[in-house]
């Protein structure tokens, strides 16, 4: 027999209004800088919220939606002049899969602790992400990291770390392990009432 959920007004009108959250904090993150050429970006917390309310694919769809909204900024022209395929392919990835992950993973864990479930989906969110991003950075970037390393004098290992991740990755971490948490809570708070 199949077993398909049935998606609610309440899911589509949920899953819109992540979408432009998505969106906002996409294109808006942009604008906050910490460290190196990276910006800080809010933007897994929805994903992670979508991906715990509506399921993997509802994060997959708004991870796409993230990368999409990232070529409409400024950081992308940096990241386009080094590779235009190499680009997409990272984004678009990176966006996609932290999302189908956290989805997947809370999806695992729910039946056992959904306060649990939604920690360990904002834990491996940005870790995915950020893990994906410097698999691209190795793939197809690698002339820009060796040049910046030698500039710097340091390995193009740290050099990732230092200048692509930083501090962006910290941040990004613990507002996701922070307030997904505690959103969901408010969320499923409001639903008993």
């Amino acid at each position: 027999m199949n077993k398909t959920k049935k998606i609610t007004t309440r899911d589509l009108a949920l899953g819109a209004l992540l979408t432009a959250l998505v969106a906002v904090l996409a294109y808006f993150g942009g604008f906050i800088k910490i460290g190196g050429l990276a910006s800080v970006s809010l933007t897994l917390i929805p994903v992670v919220l979508g991906s715990a309310l509506l399921g993997p694919w509802a994060g997959a769809w708004l991870g796409a939606v993230a990368g999409g909204i990232f070529f409409t900024t400024a950081d992308s022209a940096f990241w386009m002049s080094l590779s235009v395929p190499g680009t997409i392919i990272t984004v678009m990835v990176k966006g996609i899969v932290s999302g189908l992950l956290a989805g997947l993973v809370y999806k695992l864990l729910e039946k056992y602790n959904r306060y649990m479930a939604v920690l360990v989906s904002a834990i491996v969110c940005p870790v995915v992400n950020t893990g994906i991003f410097l698999l691209g950075c190795l793939v197809f970037f690698m002339d820009a990291v060796n040049a910046g390393a030698l500039e710097k004098g340091i390995s193009a290992g740290a050099y990732m770390i230092l200048f692509y991740v930083g501090l962006n990755f910290v941040f990004e971490f613990i507002a996701n392990v922070v307030v997904s948490p505690a959103i969901l809570r408010l969320i499923n708070i409001r639903k008993k009432k």
